[in-house]
């Protein structure tokens, strides 16, 4: 179920959404205005109409003409937040962001995107009416992300159909089932109010002793990895749900876990070439929305020694420039100690703007980075243009996803009809024949 909303009420709703500075907002989102009531009136005397500007023809041109400063930040952040409503008093979400409820955190940091995680989780009804609330306190349409990759990682688990992971997938050699199950589960996510999965894995499990990919990769055959990738962003499309390959540029290659500690690739740039990218490369040729960084240091594609998610000439040199990436560039979760190791946590955040990301996940101290990177773009140090350039690339997502023209609704009854279904029950079991 959608409610549907004009591109002129998306502004509407941006623009009240700000509050000024950092500050919490405290009035309720307005009533949203149709696309009726903003249209321009007729011209007159039989003259023909004065052709709009293209800002008023664009949706995203418009939105990011009407944001401020701490808004166009607030886009930028995508953090977890406590609570299994949006009015949950949580006083964790107090301690670490100075707001009580999820949605005082959305509206005090004008935040982009939400991740959830099993805390989050209880019933079906219960996460619906959870991401239905977080978007409504939201001045404009929220990502609503979650890791299920299936299998080892999967989020929604208690709620979901256990499908098995990439590595059992993987085995059969059948990109059809790959597909068929990124879209069943897409389905089972959009159901739920959830519109970006944080997967498919494009790493290769190069070593078998890899404590954080494993199971998790499709296999460990460059090509194979790369058509069982490409098949389940098409599969994840097909649901109309955002898919991002990680973790760029390859973490399949390591016995360290970036969680704790901060691992080196030494592969060169031709091995690079035959071993890692393939799964980027289909993964972007197949359009995948998001492609998320490691935080991993790759000495031969960057000699500075910092991780590739603060690395300009990995993520804006090579994902960019020469892969031809034009989606949204994820960080992984900034809470790491793989990307904490060198820089404090406000640091951290510029830094992985100023390299090109345009999503940071999970910020160890919310209020740190949110501050830092506003204090970057108003002393220079990130212009006003590489905000705009990430903030656009964001919009561009929610407009591909149908959130900038449609209010996102997640439906209980709809939810319970597709979670488990037999179809998705009897597909699960397929896998593991």
């Amino acid at each position: 179920m959608v409610r549907r909303i004009g591109a002129a009420s998306v502004l509407t709703i941006a623009l009240a959404a700000c509050s000024g500075g950092g500050g919490a907002a405290t009035a309720a989102p307005p009533a949203r205005q149709s696309a009726q009531q903003s249209a321009q009136p007729p011209a007159t005397g039989g003259e023909p109409a004065t052709s709009a500007p293209p800002s008023a023809q664009d949706p995203v041109k418009r939105v990011l003409a009407g944001l401020s400063t701490e808004q166009k930040v607030g886009q930028l952040f995508m953090p977890v937040l406590y609570g299994t409503a949006a009015d949950t008093v949580s006083g964790e979400n107090q301690a670490r962001y100075g707001a009580q409820t999820p949605a005082k955190v959305i509206r005090k940091y004008h935040l982009g995107g939400v991740i959830l995680f099993p805390a989050n989780v209880r019933t079906t009804a219960q996460v619906v009416e959870l991401t239905n609330g977080m978007q409504r306190a939201s001045g404009l349409p929220l990502l609503v992300g979650t890791d299920q990759e299936n299998g080892l990682v999967s989020r929604m688990s208690a709620l979901m159909t256990r499908f098995p992971g990439a590595s059992q997938i993987g085995a059969t050699g059948d990109t059809g089932l790959s597909r068929a199950v990124a879209r069943a589960t897409g389905e089972e996510l959009r159901a739920l109010g959830v519109n970006l999965d944080f997967a498919p894995v494009a790493d290769v499990n190069i070593d078998p002793k890899n404590p954080v990919i494993g199971p998790r990769a499709f296999g460990d055959d460059p090509a194979k990895v790369a058509k069982m990738v490409a098949a389940a962003v098409k599969g994840f499309g097909d649901a109309k749900v955002a898919s991002t390959a990680k973790h760029f540029p390859g973490h399949g290659d390591t016995r360290i876990d970036s969680h704790t500690g901060l691992p080196v690739i030494k592969h060169t740039r031709a091995q690079w070439e035959r071993l890692d990218a393939p799964p980027f490369r289909a993964a972007i040729a197949a359009g995948v929305d998001a492609v998320m960084s490691a935080h991993i240091v790759f000495p031969k594609l960057d000699p500075s020694g910092d991780p590739a998610t603060l690395s300009k000439p990995i993520l804006t040199g090579l994902l960019r420039k020469e892969l031809g990436f034009k989606g949204v560039i994820s960080t992984d979760a900034l809470n790491m100690e793989g990307v904490r190791k060198k820089y404090g946590d406000g640091e951290v955040a510029v830094r992985a703007v100023l390299a090109g990301a345009d999503l940071l996940l999970m910020p160890y101290d919310l209020p740190k980075a949110y501050g830092a990177v506003l204090a970057a773009v108003k002393d220079g140090r990130i212009s006003e243009q590489r905000l705009d350039q990430s903030v656009t690339r964001l919009l561009k997502l929610k407009q591909a996803r149908g959130l900038l023209q449609e209010a996102p609704v997640a439906s209980a009854k709809r939810a319970a009809q597709v979670l488990r279904s037999p179809e998705h029950r009897k597909l699960a079991a397929r896998v593991i024949r």
